[in-house]
């Protein structure tokens, strides 16, 4: 099956799940514009001083307050990640490229202002959803586990043969461990993704999108494949 190179497709799942992993891989593999939320925000809050905001539908969201709220492991408010993605969305769109999805939406409301925007540039037919299955155990060990580089922000899975990496073999930078990557921040992520995010599928469904689940427990190459099948690639 040929993939339309304006496709979009959504990955969904909690953290640690593989989101930013497997879109990378579906980034690389379709010729597909990789938007990933949290790099998005790392771009937004990089350097934000006292008193920096950004005003959405008139009300004003201040960049210091966000930070914390994103380290301590709540979630930033929806309007303004709306913002930032909707206009990277149309950004891509203006290229000719299709879209793969990594972390959004992440609330209802989040839902309800992106999903709309999708299906009007890109048609319902052309959007997929993977959402990515893993327990809470094994979510909070593989995020306490984790480094990232510093350069290009590539996530560096934890096993033997990792554990001692101190530069990421992909480009060289340093890899340090995120703020918001230790087991009471995640447990907290947890719960905010139970209560926050699960709500969208519901929603997705009655926007006539089709969903699809992927377990997220195995090694990355083996949930790679099995996406590839869900997609009928």
């Amino acid at each position: 099956m040929k993939l339309s190179k304006e496709k979009v497709i959504i990955i969904l799942g909690p953290p640690g799940s593989g989101k930013g992993t497997q879109a990378e891989l579906l980034a690389d593999r379709l010729g597909l514009f990789h938007l990933e939320t949290s790099k998005l925000i790392e771009v937004n809050l990089k350097n934000v001083k006292k008193g920096d905001f950004v005003k959405v539908g008139g009300k004003k969201y201040f960049l210091l307050q966000e930070k914390k709220a994103r380290e301590s492991g709540g979630l930033m408010s929806p309007p303004l990640i709306s913002f930032w993605i909707k206009d990277k969305v149309q950004e891509v769109k203006k290229t000719g490229k299709g879209i793969v999805l990594s972390g959004s939406p992440r609330t209802l409301s989040e839902g309800k202002e992106l999903i709309p925007l999708l299906k009007k540039l890109y048609g319902v037919q052309e959007i997929k959803i993977i959402l990515l299955t893993l327990n809470a155990k094994d979510s909070i060990w593989r995020n306490s586990h984790r480094k990232t580089c510093q350069l290009f922000r590539h996530p560096i899975l934890f096993d033997k043969e990792t554990k001692n990496l101190t530069k990421c073999p992909f480009d060289g930078s340093k890899l340090f461990s995120r703020k918001d990557d230790n087991p009471k921040v995640i447990k907290f992520r947890l719960e905010e993704y139970k209560e926050k995010t699960l709500p969208v599928l519901d929603y997705l469904k009655k926007a006539n999108l089709k969903l699809a689940k992927v377990n997220g427990a195995p090694p990355p190459a083996a949930v790679f494949q099995d996406i590839l099948k869900t997609l009928k690639l």
